[in-house]
């Protein structure tokens, strides 16, 4: 009699990859939880929804205007000493924003100023961390390693913000920054753990120091790699166009007619459908026909949010929100695979700069195309055009750049 049994994600054989792994999942735990305690903290400070709106500008500003340099900086120096001084900053600052809750001291502007800081960190955060992970797992693994990373996000954003609740109703807003700053000293310890992880630095560039035309070699390198550049076009369109999150709860309330019970679950079955999905890609090692699949992916991304912008039934509409998230889940797993393999490690973290400024920049510009749209024709409209532009951006690229559809994932091998 043959007994199935689980197979071990080809990443999880690797011990500090698993120990980064382990601490990121509890560290975004924290952060999401934090960021949905922020909102609910300045709304209780204004009822202005201009104000809550700003902080996403405060979010994204530091990231664009930071996040090359960051690129660069975890080109020239030890990844994984870069992430250990921005977990430190962010430590601080969530710290910060706990006892100037606690002692009843803080005001708008405070939650600003600090919400940029721990941005203007994360712009230095995010390239050296995803940078880091092809140092930590072979080649053939990577696939397994960004699966488990994008389920261990989607893990934090459906467990962060129910934490939030529960905390300030249990415990008071000052501890939902205290406790994401603990979650942070996971990220810190694991580091320590890990010790000295070899990468390749261009000698020329750390004697050159921070410079423009490091940063520009970067720019070029992009430019010059039609694989990594579509697929940064492509995730720019489909977030531009699909990115209605901020739609549901008018969806929920004006087409379902459902409350906040029916809500907290649409809300949660996008994550829901990415975990499933990392669940599944977390035990492959290999993936072949990695462009067209990312492509297909994309393009069944933008079909689910058509339905999900028709539908007029509850149980539809969670379906459509968790295909949207599992599609949306092989899109970000293939896209940072297909991006590390092709490129050389020395170039990896401007690579991801670059690429943060695509990803923070789609969803950003899209929520206001979709609240524009939807304030003149309506929000069901704002949907489903939002998810015929994602399937026309995909068969654009696919035309433009024929080298991403007939990508398989053996050709490229970086130095």
């Amino acid at each position: 009699m043959n007994n199935k049994k689980f197979i071990l994600p080809p990443a999880f054989k690797h011990r500090r990859f698993v120990l980064l792994w382990l601490s990121m999942m509890i560290s975004t735990a924290g952060s999401q939880m934090q960021l949905w305690a922020l909102f609910w903290h300045l709304r209780t400070l204004s009822d202005q929804p201009i104000v809550v709106s700003g902080i996403g500008v405060a979010r994204f500003l530091p990231i664009l205007i930071l996040s090359l340099l960051g690129g660069l900086v975890a080109d020239m120096y030890s990844r994984r000493k870069v992430l250990f001084i921005s977990q430190v900053t962010m430590t601080v600052i969530s710290a910060t924003f706990g006892f100037l809750t606690y002692f009843n001291v803080i005001e708008v502007w405070h939650m600003y100023v600090l919400t940029a800081v721990q941005a203007a960190a994360l712009a230095f955060d995010m390239p050296a961390r995803q940078a880091l992970v092809p140092n930590l797992v072979p080649r053939e693994d990577l696939p397994s390693a960004f699966s488990l990373n994008s389920m261990s996000f989607n893990i934090g954003s459906v467990a962060g913000p129910a934490l939030s609740g529960l905390v300030i109703a249990g415990m008071g807003q000052s501890w939902t920054y205290f406790i994401d700053a603990i979650s942070f000293i996971a990220v810190i310890l694991s580091l320590i753990l890990i010790g000295d992880v070899p990468q390749d630095i261009n000698p020329l560039v750390r004697r050159q120091g921070i410079n423009l035309e490091a940063i520009k070699d970067g720019v070029s390198f992009i430019r010059s790699q039609p694989i990594i550049l579509s697929s940064m076009i492509l995730d720019f369109f489909a977030t531009f166009f699909s990115s209605a999150n901020t739609l549901l709860p008018f969806i929920a309330k004006d087409v379902l007619r459902v409350g906040a019970w029916e809500y907290g679950w649409l809300s949660a079955a996008q994550p829901m459908g990415a975990v499933g999905v990392g669940l599944v890609f977390s035990q492959r090692s290999k993936v072949r026909k990695q462009g067209s699949l990312l492509l297909w992916s994309v393009a069944v991304f933008g079909l689910a949010t058509i339905v999900f912008g028709l539908s007029t039934s509850f149980w539809i509409t969670l379906i459509s929100l968790a295909v949207i998230g599992g599609a949306d889940a092989v899109s970000t797993i293939l896209r940072n695979t297909i991006r590390q393999m092709v490129t050389p490690d020395a170039m990896r973290g401007r690579m991801v700069s670059i690429n943060q400024i695509f990803f923070m920049g789609g969803p950003q510009l899209g929520e206001i195309e979709a609240g524009a749209v939807a304030q003149a024709f309506g929000t069901p409209m704002a949907i489903i055009t939002g998810g015929l532009g994602c399937i026309l951006a995909v068969v654009w690229i696919a035309r433009q750049w024929p080298a991403l559809p007939s990508y398989s994932g053996d050709e490229a091998r970086p130095a």
